[in-house]
């Protein structure tokens, strides 16, 4: 997003003058691209710019170029060393190309710099992100989040896109030329619209909060991973919905939920979320925490995993990080190596289950290993469930309301006045019910159900509407 952006985004504003820096735009550009690694890091050397590869031809555009500094860290004013600089500006003048995507994030001035000195418009890997963001942003929600991102990145570089103004002077005793007050005009455009988006958002969020909160009752599988790991070709696989799936980065931004039938256990609502990548800008990450509410709150997340690619544990890591940042890291993801067809070495699978007990192979794709996944998933959720047999008087319309908000009726017996239910509760849930005088609580074995700390929510209300419980024997 440019300067000329901004008007449109506040109606009623006057029109800006036009920018010295065109709309950024990476969509149809002939592009070069450059990065700065460290020499210590081996395992990227081989697939160093695959990734920002992928994104810039995500955007539309097409790369004409390629430049690697081995680095110990870029140079702060340059970003890269002068001679890799000059190697830079010969580049795009030898391949034609009219944009350079630097897969770092640059500060405002390193993208001035690198500016001047090859003629040529820079973006940074965020730059491109946005882009990518702005492009596939469908929803109301969706589309919030990525004008609030662009804001918040373009803010600190305002004074990057007035600088053919700089050199006029202001009038007498003004002592700003126009490109100075263009600037303060914008930042306060920008800050007002900030705030507004902001407020908007929360408004947002909190719609979203309930909804997720109206699914207290059912149990709740959300699909996190890396960008175009498959989740939503696992979620189609899965469900059956007709959700849209491409081969291609952050193809999904707007989370959708779908019921899933799992054998031996029933129903559960899947969500499928936006996916991750490492550096992920942090005005992404802030805007799409809202998103992002469904996993928080899910009982179970399947971790899904592009088992073929090279750096399959580098994206684990990402992605086990910024759930952590997200404050999303409170239960231990189902680990799900998905793609194993395309992966020519099984070895290389083999050696992803030994440093991950417990995770599950499949392919989304040929709908292999689902059964495996649904069985796992099965045995996950119900290590926080229990089966229990509880019986109670039939005119107990308390009990019912309960069970029917928190767990589910798997049969019932009747006997005269008294009923017998089969149920599946959440642990959490469980404990309340023994705070039913009328209510007795066994184990499906039969055995004595003793209330533990773990199957007691504080938040929820007692089943008889009093304090204190009873504990059958």
């Amino acid at each position: 997003m440019s300067a000329a952006d901004v008007p449109s985004t506040f109606g009623g504003c006057r029109h800006l003058p036009e920018p010295k820096r065109e709309e950024l735009k990476v969509h149809s550009r002939r592009v070069v691209l450059a990065s700065v690694l460290d020499p210590r890091d081996r395992a990227t050397r081989g697939s160093a710019l695959e990734e920002i590869q992928g994104l810039a031809e995500t955007a539309g555009a097409e790369v004409v170029g390629r430049l690697v500094q081995m680095k110990d860290k870029p140079d702060p004013a340059t970003y890269l060393g002068k001679g890799k600089l000059q190697e830079l500006k010969d580049l795009v003048r030898e391949s034609g190309a009219d944009l350079v995507v630097v897969d770092n994030h640059l500060s405002p001035s390193q993208g001035k710099n690198i500016e001047e000195e090859t003629g040529t418009q820079v973006v940074d890997r965020s730059e491109v992100i946005l882009d990518i963001f702005a492009t596939h942003a469908r929803t109301y929600e969706a589309r919030l989040q990525v004008e609030l991102a662009q804001l918040l990145y373009m803010r600190p570089r305002l004074t990057r896109m007035w600088t053919h103004l700089e050199r006029i002077e202001g009038g007498i005793g003004s002592g700003k030329g126009p490109g100075e007050k263009q600037l303060e005009t914008d930042r306060r455009l920008v800050d007002r619209r900030i705030s507004e988006l902001q407020r908007k958002l929360k408004d947002v969020e909190e719609r979203r909060e309930r909804v997720v909160a109206g699914r207290k009752g059912h149990t709740t599988v959300s699909l996190v991973g890396y960008t175009n790991a498959g989740k939503s070709t696992l979620m189609r696989a899965l469900t059956g919905a007709d959700v849209y799936v491409a081969d291609q980065l952050f193809a999904t931004l707007d989370t959708r939920t779908r019921k899933w039938a799992i054998p031996h256990w029933g129903d559960v609502l899947l969500s499928d979320t936006v996916g991750f990548i490492k550096n992920l800008p942090h005005h992404l990450v802030a805007s799409f925490r809202s998103t992002l509410e469904e996993a928080r709150h899910a009982d179970l997340l399947l971790h899904v995993v592009d088992a073929s690619h090279p750096d399959a544990e580098q994206q684990i890591a990402t992605v086990n990080t910024v759930l952590k940042d997200l404050g999303i890291d409170s239960q231990e993801p189902l680990l799900v190596l998905n793609k194993v067809d395309a992966v020519e070495d099984r070895s290389l699978v083999d050696v992803l289950r030994g440093r991950h007990p417990g995770s599950v192979t499949i392919s989304a794709a040929q709908k292999m290993g689902l059964d495996r996944l649904e069985q796992a998933v099965a045995e996950r959720l119900g290590e926080g469930y229990l089966q229990l047999d509880v019986e109670t008087s039939v005119g107990n319309g308390r009990l019912f309301a309960y069970l029917s908000e928190h767990a589910e009726v798997l049969g019932k017996e009747y006997h005269d006045s008294r009923v017998k239910m089969q149920c599946r509760i959440p642990r959490r849930f469980a404990g309340m019910l023994a705070s039913d005088p009328e209510t007795e609580v066994r184990n499906a074995d039969g055995s004595a159900f003793r209330v533990s700390a773990d199957d007691d929510d504080e938040d929820a209300a007692p089943v008889n509407g009093r304090e204190g419980r009873s504990t059958p024997g």
